[in-house]
């Protein structure tokens, strides 16, 4: 997730990606197997997924820095508690944990993610790591090249790719952490690693660093599911053009991934139109869907909930396999984010209560 509002539609005539950017920052209130897997599958019934298998999750990369600048976090009872303790008694039972490659400060390093990964295995959570194949945020208006891999071919990019996805997976084994999920790339909706993996302008580069990042998984952990993760979960045209231009390039995915950022006066049309597109996705491409990010304003709890509730449901209905909220324990006007789920006294607000 990144702080913008994108709209991504192909044209007729170059398939070009249209990107609006509102905002660059993390800083602000965002206002909206085999290589030939991905043509293969039966697809997922639309059954209610259980509720002891649905993944009720919460991405919480920011928890170290934030208690290394002195932030604590209190259960509903005012009681100070580890934050993965706290997310556990009110029911998130899956951690999505974002990877960097060289970041400034360290933050979300793979030592960083490791040290996560473990409080999250120590609490019984499921594990979802989120590569970003960058040394900050990615998203649909940034997709930046590590300042390490800046001068490599394409072709050198690609062993890249596989072999430091490879890295990071193999270093989480060796602590004994064994994710559920790998995110290869975040927020795609033209590719990643601009210019080479650019969708818009190069598909078929893009859907080799897919399987890259598929391989090395498969390497790791056979049994591990890959997500191919989009903005916008409304725009099923987005969707459609991405997965699309994939399927026909040969790459390989496991679960379609979504984010969802609506506001108080929209939430209940977005949240129809992404269940359509989940869906669709599911119909298109007998794959499975999962809402790997959402977020709403901090301090409208109230709406909040109400959103949460919803969205889970429509996803349960239709088989999909969780939902993440992306930084609740974000308090404070923790580096300008507003979307956070824990209240000014670092207690969860009533949103949690969805889960």
């Amino acid at each position: 997730m990144k702080l913008v509002t994108i709209a991504c539609l192909p044209t007729w005539a170059g398939l070009l990606c249209i990107l609006a950017a509102t905002s660059c920052s993390k800083t602000a209130t965002k206002t909206s197997s085999t290589t030939d897997s991905a043509q293969s599958g039966t697809t997922p019934t639309n059954d209610s997924t259980p509720v002891s298998s649905f993944a009720y999750g919460s991405d919480v990369s920011w928890v170290t820095e934030m208690e290394d600048s002195g932030y604590q976090f209190y259960n509903n009872s005012g009681a100070q508690q580890n934050l993965f303790t706290i997310l556990g008694g009110i029911g998130i039972n899956a951690i999505r944990l974002r990877v960097w490659v060289n970041p400034a400060g360290g933050w979300c390093n793979t030592a960083d993610v490791v040290n996560k990964a473990l409080s999250a295995k120590a609490a019984g959570m499921k594990i979802l790591i989120d590569f970003h194949y960058s040394d900050t945020w990615a998203d649909p208006g940034d997709q930046t090249v590590p300042a390490a891999w800046a001068n490599e071919t394409f072709t050198q990019l690609v062993a890249t790719v596989n072999n430091y996805t490879q890295g990071v997976l193999d270093t989480l084994q060796q602590n004994g952490i064994t994710p559920t999920w790998v995110q290869v790339g975040n927020e795609t909706n033209n590719g990643m690693l601009w210019p080479d993996g650019e969708a818009s302008l190069n598909m078929p580069q893009y859907a080799s660093l897919v399987n890259a990042g598929y391989n090395a998984t498969k390497t790791v952990f056979p049994s591990c599911k890959v997500i191919v993760h989009l903005a916008n979960g409304y725009d099923s045209t987005d969707f459609e053009w991405l997965f699309d231009g994939l399927k026909a390039n040969g790459a390989s995915w496991d679960i379609i991934g979504m984010s969802l950022y609506p506001t108080a006066g929209n939430y209940a049309t977005y949240d129809a139109e992404c269940q359509a597109n989940m869906q669709l996705m599911q119909s298109r491409y007998g794959k499975q869907v999962m809402v790997c990010e959402v977020g709403f304003a901090e301090n409208d709890p109230t709406d909040a909930e109400a959103f949460l509730k919803d969205i889970i449901a429509k996803t349960r209905a239709v088989g999909g396999l969780g939902v993440f909220y992306w930084e609740p324990e974000c308090y404070n006007n923790w580096q300008g984010y507003g979307l956070g789920a824990f209240g000014s006294n670092g207690q969860p607000t009533a949103a949690m209560n969805a889960f």
